[in-house]
């Protein structure tokens, strides 16, 4: 019998236990240490030795804390504590200035495998305010963008939204969606724009306040634009983002194909925005022993070691699995040291949530090649992170496929697409919608009707004429506007890339023992130059095209179903 909690002893027994002080004490010693060897200017091997010490003795801490938290938003204690941890890595904060200073002064070659520290230190040291600055502008962030950030999470966890005379939180009116009635559908997107409609006010002055601070200390340390910054963060060119970007375009015509046959289905000419999420098919219930052994299975057929990783998870208990009242929604994977990892989930008994814990169980597969790099290089760009869940995700949809009903097939097939789409085709609206806020907000602020219709020009030109409906206030609904800049184009990245990679595999039966290596790598290389080492082109279209072909045979396998 799968156990369904996750069982945290084996990083800490208790917050007050001897352990956890011993760790809190390690970081916080850990820090002073690192301050005292950047003051004196040690030599790189020790600087770098330090920092690794600092990654591996905070990882467990972060991870302990968060996941008491997530998996109970009541645990005080937990809450406390985290927020004293955030308030203890401020020395941290405080000291990135002179750590990438002293870095940018150092020689590459002398860095062994922490070479793209050196190199990306003097990439950020050319951005770098005076120290003064930098230390003021990351103690003003916490009443700055943080506070408006968080503005906007309190604020819409609480809207409420009346559907047939009951008021509904809007996260349960956004479930709505996935409603195979189109009247309750139709009643929840009606009730939901309405109640943005009443909070437009709040949530405009939010992204006004964390856009325009963004832009003035971007304008401040010399960026070119508001989109370079996450570039380095993203460690991509310029140029693999256009290519990422043209092959994105050339792909719409796709996805408004897969949005009419879904619109067929549905017995509509097009889809409405409230049809986006229908149901098509039905689909069988899956236990949760079913999932755990089916994904073992067919990840074993291409990756061992993935498979083995996955079926630790269950036996050593690394997940929280079940949905219950005081935990958080979603699901999440999180290093907690050693090669492993925590999962929280909320399963329910569909192929989706087999899916989701497939996805999930990448990325601790991930973090188990990652144990073979230094602690200072396991922290992969977004553009990177997603690559094994993705690989994880789309092995497990191929297999379910191959043995699935007919009915079950076409739900799993168009969940799928839909996910898809909503990666490459809304992520590229909110791209557009992005840039175009950016640009506009350099003069002043913008009003909520502004943002509305820079909102519809950006779905008008993602979504074209496959919708016959809109949604204007996508701008207050997703939370990455306010908590980080042009944080989605890296979903899409994430999904093509792991797609290209997935049929690389396909293609070359040896490439699976490349594999880990190539997940070991990603946090010591730029993704172009990671790529250049599997034998990857990221700066043509072509090489995004090679996912895009994968999508692009979904959509021809529905068509045929449908037919």
């Amino acid at each position: 019998m799968t156990e369904t909690t996750w069982d945290l002893t084996p990083l800490f027994p208790d917050l007050d236990s001897p352990e956890f002080r011993r760790a809190w004490e390690g970081v916080r010693g850990r820090i002073a240490h690192l301050k005292g060897l950047l003051e004196k200017e040690a030599i790189l091997g020790e600087v770098l030795a330090a920092l690794d010490a600092l990654q591996e003795e905070a990882t467990p801490l972060w991870a302990y804390l968060y996941a008491r938290f997530t998996a109970n938003t009541q645990d005080e204690a937990a809450l406390a504590k985290l927020s004293e941890l955030e308030v203890l890595f401020l020395d941290f904060q405080r000291l990135r200035p002179r750590l990438v200073r002293y870095l940018a002064l150092q020689e590459p070659e002398e860095a062994g495998p922490h070479r793209i520290l050196v190199e990306e230190a003097k990439e950020e040291a050319l951005h770098l305010m005076p120290e003064g600055e930098e230390v003021l502008a990351a103690e003003l962030s916490l009443s700055g963008r943080q506070a408006w950030a968080k503005l906007h999470e309190s604020l819409t966890s609480q809207i409420t939204a009346v559907v047939d005379g009951e008021a509904l939180p809007i996260t349960k009116v956004r479930n709505l969606y996935f409603h195979p009635e189109e009247a309750v559908r139709k009643k929840a997107y009606e009730a939901e724009l309405k109640a943005w409609e009443a909070h437009e006010v709040p949530l405009a002055y939010a992204l006004n306040g964390v856009k325009g601070e963004a832009s003035a200390l971007n304008r401040r340390r010399g960026y070119r634009d508001d989109l370079e910054p996450t570039l380095l963060r993203n460690r991509i060119r310029r140029k693999t983002l256009a290519a990422l970007q043209e092959a994105v375009r050339e792909s719409l015509p796709l996805f408004r194909r897969y949005y009419l046959l879904k619109a067929k289905a549905l017995g509509k000419e097009r889809l409405d925005w409230w049809d986006l999420f229908a149901p098509i098919g039905e689909g069988r219930r899956w236990t949760l022993e079913e999932a755990r052994r089916f994904i073992r299975e067919k990840l074993a057929a291409f990756a061992p070691r993935a498979a083995q990783v996955a079926e630790a998870a269950f036996a050593e208990r690394w997940m929280d699995l079940l949905p219950r009242k005081g935990k958080v929604g979603g699901a999440y994977c999180m290093p907690r040291g050693g090669g492993k990892s925590l999962i929280l989930a909320n399963y329910e008994e569909s192929f989706e949530s087999v899916s989701t814990l497939a996805h999930e169980l990448g990325h601790a597969y991930h973090n188990f090649a990652l144990a073979q790099a230094p602690a200072s290089l396991r922290e992969v760009p977004m553009t990177l992170a997603e690559t094994a869940s993705i690989m994880n995700e789309t092995l497990v949809v191929e297999a379910a496929l191959k043995e699935a009903s007919p009915e079950e097939g076409l739900l799993i097939l168009d969940a799928y697409l839909q996910g898809a789409a909503q990666v490459v085709v809304d992520i590229h609206s909110r791209f557009l919608f992005e840039s175009w806020v950016f640009q506009r907000r350099k003069a002043r602020e913008l009003s909520p009707r502004e943002f509305k219709e820079l909102m519809l020009r950006a779905q008008e030109e993602a979504y074209g004429e496959a919708l016959a409906t809109r949604h204007p206030y996508m701008w207050a609904v997703k939370g990455h506007y306010y908590g980080a800049d042009f944080y989605n184009y890296p979903y899409t990245f994430g999904l093509l890339f792991g797609l290209a990679v997935y049929e690389t595999a396909k293609e070359d039966p040896g490439f699976a023992e490349r594999y880990e290596r190539l997940l070991a790598e990603s946090g010591m290389h730029s993704a172009e130059e990671l790529g250049r080492r599997f034998g990857f082109d990221l700066e043509s279209p072509a090489f995004w095209r090679k996912g895009l072909k994968v999508l692009a045979e979904k959509v021809e396998a529905l068509e045929k179903r449908l037919s």
